[in-house]
């Protein structure tokens, strides 16, 4: 099973849509609160047992939160930063000819980037600003500005086939709708009690969306009829960090969380737990689908790791069952402490 160790904790990991075997991953420094940022960009081994390998790699001065690979140009990546930024990347040059552009106008840190995926010239990326922005390759500035939430958004994911429509996540506990023709919303859901960590849309169904919250749980909808979720996925021990349909099966999708572990689920059945992996040692942020190969997954960590796996024949846990009782909770705490410092330090800028 490929593995590569990072300097800096893991945050995001995405697969390349025209490679299968190559994936970027995003990293901050001291779990994201303070310190540098890099960009790797990876390549799978031919052979399975062989580690993964880096291509490249670019260094920013502040973390990187999130990453998007172009949907029109092979060599592109868009990064999302914690200083407000957004930078492009071509990995087709040097690191000293890099970034390509970087876009200022985001007044908080920026924790989401997704791709247009039908259009290909736009992206999207989500702040803790409380706002989503809409770009494209070709301007310097943002296209539009999308404000009605009222807390940090934490994601935004554009739909699948109509491509004009996005969602986004947010801290305020609601998933808005949005289509880039109308002034403003389309639709409100009020998903959670707690914070909405992410979501993200069916790749064969447009009207199904998927969300995960702190509150433990993933609820997936039907936003034709949106008063109540069509499944509710339990079975994580913490917050909800990343939730990703696959791209290859219509009732499938995988989860990762702040109990360091990886599920793949089944929402469609009533034991819709499909796969468990706790082979992270520390927060389990970013995991990921291979859009080329059925059953491709990678997952990376604040414990500095990135696992690349074929469904089905994952990694084990580093854990014995005896350890389980104390090593992850003394990690549980200490990462805590540090996200309330994070949240310390938000709440103060907000003030």
């Amino acid at each position: 099973m490929p593995v590569f160790k990072t300097p800096f904790n893991g945050y995001s990991v995405k697969f390349s849509p025209f490679y299968e075997s190559r994936l970027a991953v995003a990293t901050a420094q001291n779990f994201g609160i303070l310190g540098n940022g890099r960009l790797h960009v990876l390549s799978l081994p031919p052979a399975p047992a062989s580690p993964l390998t880096e291509l490249i790699s670019f260094d920013t001065a502040d973390g990187i939160y999130d990453l998007a690979w172009s949907e029109s140009h092979d060599s592109l990546l868009v990064a999302a930063v914690a200083d407000g930024s957004v930078k492009l990347y071509d990995t087709a040059l040097a690191p000293a000819q890099n970034p390509i552009r970087s876009l200022q106008e985001h007044t908080r840190e920026v924790h989401s980037v997704d791709y247009n995926p039908t259009r290909r010239d736009s992206f999207i990326t989500a702040s803790w600003d409380d706002t989503i922005k809409l770009w494209t390759l070709d301007r310097p500035a943002s296209i539009r500005t999308f404000k009605e939430h009222v807390y940090c958004v934490y994601s935004a994911a554009w739909n699948p086939r109509h491509t004009d429509v996005f969602a986004s996540a947010s801290g305020d506990c609601t998933v808005r709708i949005w289509d880039v023709r109308e002034p403003g919303s389309t639709m409100i859901i009020p998903g959670h009690d707690f914070e909405i960590l992410c979501c993200d849309w069916n790749k064969y169904d447009d009207c199904i969306i998927a969300t995960a919250s702190v509150d433990k749980s993933i609820k997936v909808w039907d936003v034709r009829s949106s008063r109540a979720p069509i499944s509710v996925l339990n079975g994580h021990g913490y917050a909800v960090r990343k939730v990703k349909f696959s791209p290859h099966h219509r009732n499938l999708m995988v989860s990762c969380s702040y109990d360091m572990s990886v599920c793949m689920w089944d929402f469609m059945v009533e034991d819709a737990l499909v796969g468990r992996y706790d082979h992270h040692t520390e927060f389990a942020v970013g995991v990921d689908l291979s859009v080329l190969v059925d059953g491709l997954m990678a997952s990376t960590g604040w414990d500095e790791l990135v696992y690349v796996w074929q469904h089905g024949n994952g990694p084990e846990s580093t854990l014995t069952k005896g350890s389980v009782s104390c090593f992850p909770f003394f990690f549980f705490f200490v990462k805590s402490f540090c996200i309330f410092l994070m949240e310390v330090v938000r709440l103060e800028v907000k003030a």
